[in-house]
């Protein structure tokens, strides 16, 4: 069953990743890392409105503790970051740093867990080499590596029961699913979706209640919902080529956001848009770093 998506902001991001739905704002925010800006579209009222930063952020957070967000930063490292209308973005403390040997590669996509840990990947910013790796950051700020030789690390996705994540290297159009023990540690690495090349590239994704996981396509034109055993269930189509990820979103977790990209489109008007479609299935809510949120 094909869907279609409908464009709710023009917002010309350049590298659109990164979605993230606030509870607490009614907002969908995501990051533009090429365009070195955040972005925030409100939900019940239609406002939207960015910020610039000197460093990008390559995704974002909540804090447990209400004190705003944190972002994993083109530089590598994981900080506070506070995002007040119609202000400059504020960089505060600095949880984690990642990687310091390592100046040709940077951060790009990261998310919570219900336990309150972040999962985040690094990947070579020329998209030539494995030299990325999979972290896990733990609320005291104690960095994990729990998987190596990415060159474009992408897209965690937690599983509804916590115990299953999973993660892409898209320069091998591969998804992998880990067993995620109760210490945090990953084991039982598997394959669990390989693209072809008429699919493009999979990139952010996002798991849903019922335990499908919904992949989007650089380079492919649409999101994929793929059942737990990895079959393709659906697809929704947009009109833009390169898809970046995805986001459940509302009150109700039953409305999905979809970040793109304009980098390398100049004939595509909607590239770099800000789209929604009805998914038909809810969401889980969305982690935040620093307590267990069950």
């Amino acid at each position: 069953m094909a869907q279609e998506a409908r464009c709710v902001w023009q917002a010309r991001a350049v590298l659109g990743e990164g979605p993230l739905w606030s509870p607490r704002q009614d907002a969908v925010y995501f990051v533009d890392i090429r365009g070195s800006r955040i972005l925030r579209h409100g939900l019940s009222d239609g406002t939207q409105a960015g910020w610039d930063l000197d460093d990008a952020a390559c995704w974002l957070v909540e804090g447990a503790d209400g004190d705003g967000f944190i972002a994993g930063l083109r530089s590598r490292r994981v900080v506070r970051l506070r995002l007040e209308p119609g202000q400059a973005a504020v960089v505060g403390e600095e949880i984690a740093r990642i990687e310091p040997d390592k100046p040709g590669n940077r951060l790009n996509d990261g998310k919570a867990d219900r336990d309150g840990r972040l999962w985040a990947g690094s990947m070579d910013d020329a998209e030539e080499a494995p030299a990325g790796s999979f972290y896990r950051i733990d609320p005291n700020g104690a960095v994990t590596t729990v998987d190596e030789g990415y060159t474009v690390a992408n897209g965690p996705a937690l599983a509804p029961d916590g115990r299953t994540i999973y993660h892409t290297d898209s320069a091998a159009r591969t998804v992998y699913a880990f067993d995620i023990g109760a210490d945090g540690s990953l084991s039982g690495k598997r394959v669990h979706i390989r693209f072809t090349e008429a699919d493009g590239y999979p990139d952010g994704m996002t798991c849903d209640a019922e335990g499908g996981l919904w992949v989007c396509h650089w380079d492919g034109g649409r999101v994929s919902r793929f059942r737990p055993d990895g079959t393709l269930d659906r697809a929704v189509a947009l009109p833009v080529s390169r898809v970046t990820s995805c986001v459940f979103a509302g009150p109700d977790l039953d409305r999905l956001f979809i970040t793109t990209a304009a980098h390398g489109r100049p004939d595509e008007p909607l590239a770099g848009a800000l789209f929604e479609c009805d998914p038909g299935v809810r969401g889980l809510p969305p982690g935040q770093f620093g307590a267990p949120s069950r």
